[in-house]
């Protein structure tokens, strides 16, 4: 039976794909989405920093798939104006619907001062205001096509009460599955939360967790994830940069496959919807196949 009471993603699993293509030709990008899409997952997430457009690219990805959901994690705000945003995405949903996820956040100070030349005062009333500009895009806008379904990078209690109101649901984004349960709590049962999980596959405990504080060392220095850290029960002691191995084992999932595929449903116990997996290699533009096949097997997918 379906749930009308929320907005329509057509997610044909609830595991999925976090991953960025921006150092990738957009053909073999397209190559993984189809393999992303083979092995079972059931979405592909992009982020948007300083690279390539992610509304191009995600036109791209749906046009190279069939059933795949493909989301943005996170298109920034300070990337493009709020009428853009909205009409953008209704052109991608009218053209695949269901099947599209328009995931939006306000970033960090340093990006959109300094790489934006923007202004990151009020992050939350920002927020709410690019999000009642979006609501104000006529309808003769793709007449028919309906408003995309949008999500919030939300991580603090506020963010993510604006993600029930005013949004489709939240993306928590390096958060434990506790995290995932306290939004739920926050959000009750119709709103979609689409949590994201990194995980490493292979190698021992060294490794594993070089490649984790290797990922956190970016985030580490960020007060948004610091602070959401701080209220996810780490201490001051945890926030070194590249973060401590407390921190580093409670975020990243490590040990065997098993154990990874046990962080992502760990989140869907807590209440997620759909886990979109991070697998860590040497960049965030790694070729995250490998991993992916020995992932699909463990968790059952294809």
């Amino acid at each position: 039976m379906t749930d009308t009471s929320r907005a329509r993603i057509d997610f044909p699993s609830t595991i999925g794909v976090w991953w960025s293509s921006d150092t990738w030709p957009i053909g073999q990008a397209q190559d993984v989405a189809r393999e992303i899409e083979a092995l079972g997952y059931g979405s592909l997430f992009i982020p948007e920093v300083t690279g390539k457009e992610c509304l191009t690219q995600s036109a791209a990805f749906l046009s190279a798939t069939e059933r795949l959901v493909v989301g943005t994690g996170i298109a920034n705000i300070h990337a493009r104006a709020a009428s853009a945003a909205e009409s953008g995405a209704r052109t991608l949903t009218a053209l695949h619907p269901g099947r599209f996820v328009l995931g939006l956040g306000v970033s960090h100070a340093p990006l959109v001062e300094h790489g934006f030349g923007g202004n990151y005062a009020k992050p939350l009333a920002t927020m709410r205001s690019y999000l009642d500009k979006m609501a104000s895009v006529p309808e003769q806008i793709e007449p028919g096509s309906g408003r995309p379904v949008r999500l919030l990078a939300a991580l603090g209690p506020m963010m993510i009460e604006l993600s029930g109101t005013h949004a489709d649901g939240a993306h928590p984004y390096l958060v434990m599955p506790d995290q995932s349960r306290r939004t739920r709590e926050i959000l009750g049962p119709d709103k979609w939360i689409v949590s994201e999980q990194a995980v490493v596959v292979g190698g021992d405990d060294d490794e594993q967790l070089r490649a984790a504080h290797g990922h956190l060392n970016v985030y580490s220095g960020l007060p948004n994830y610091r602070n959401s850290w701080l209220r996810q029960g780490f201490d001051e002691s945890d926030l070194v940069r590249g973060g401590s191995d407390r921190l580093a084992r409670g975020l990243v999932g490590m040990g065997s496959v098993d154990d990874a595929a046990a962080t992502l449903r760990a989140h869907l116990d807590a209440g997620a919807d759909h886990v979109v997996v991070q697998v860590l290699g040497e960049d965030p533009t790694a070729d995250p196949r490998p991993a992916l096949r020995t992932l699909a097997a463990a968790l059952g997918l294809g």
